[in-house]
């Protein structure tokens, strides 16, 4: 007896919980089917290697300045440094955002020749980066 109310229990917890990830599913889906007034956001943060000079620094910060002027799929952009007094930035120091109208926007970024170049140049000094992408709400 025990164990068919076991069996009972486990069963039901297992259908509540397949019940919540449909309705998340369908609701992902529907966000992102949903995004005609949405803009896509592209941040990149990054982590410098101990050692990397200011003057590199600058030099990488002005290369990435120069991205969209040079890439016409970048709709806006800005960039910051690290200011939170929280001490959660795991060593990250920089943020860059990016806009782009559409994925094809993003796609065409992604491999466009100055934004390589620019890798080639941040790489060797690069420590870590996080890159985050999302359709605004």
């Amino acid at each position: 007896m025990k164990n068919i109310a076991l069996v009972l229990i486990l069963l039901t917890i297992t259908s509540i919980h397949a019940q919540d990830e449909t309705i998340t599913t369908e609701k992902m889906t529907e966000t992102i089917s949903i995004n005609d007034n949405k803009i896509l956001r592209h941040v990149v943060l990054f982590q410098f290697k101990k050692g990397t000079t200011a003057e590199k620094i600058k030099e990488i910060e002005s290369a990435f300045h120069k991205l969209p002027s040079k890439i016409k799929e970048i709709s806006s952009y800005e960039w910051g440094l690290n200011n939170s007094p929280e001490n959660l930035n795991k060593g990250f120091t920089h943020c860059f955002f990016l806009t782009f109208k559409n994925e094809e926007d993003r796609a065409k970024y992604l491999p466009h020749p100055d934004h390589k170049a620019f890798g080639e140049l941040l790489t060797p000094h690069l420590e870590d980066v996080l890159v985050l992408d999302y359709w605004t709400n």
